[in-house]
């Protein structure tokens, strides 16, 4: 479902883009009162306007309504937090240590003079 959201998110952008850049500024209508006129364009004098103003509007509700979704779903996941975001389960109830010897050095042999009786501190 996200891939979706993000496919429809980008082609709204894009289109977002390209119609704005094709509308004709406010500029342009002075241009068009001294003789280089629209009126013989594909949708007539007025009509090119109204179209793409309108078509870029629902592309730009269209837009907002994907970047609403995508917010809204990035921030219900779970499975991508960060270390930091992780909650810790609760640590189960440790098991009581087993029975250790004490400990205590190995006796050293009387009849022994290896260097091994020597390391050993007393």
């Amino acid at each position: 479902m996200e891939t979706v959201i993000w496919i429809i998110h980008v082609l709204a952008a894009g289109g977002v883009i390209g119609l704005v850049l094709l509308q004709h500024g406010k500029g342009a209508d002075m241009g068009a009162a001294f003789g280089s006129g629209s009126s013989g364009s594909l949708f007539g004098a007025t009509g090119s306007a109204n179209f793409l103003s309108r078509t870029t509007a629902v592309l730009a509700v269209v837009f907002f309504v994907t970047s609403l979704g995508l917010t809204y779903i990035s921030s219900h996941k779970t499975e991508n937090k960060g270390v930091m975001e992780r909650q810790v389960p609760a640590a189960a109830k440790p098991a009581a240590p087993a029975e250790v010897a004490p400990l205590v050095p190995a006796p050293v042999p009387a009849g022994d003079t290896g260097s091994k009786a020597k390391d050993i501190p007393k």
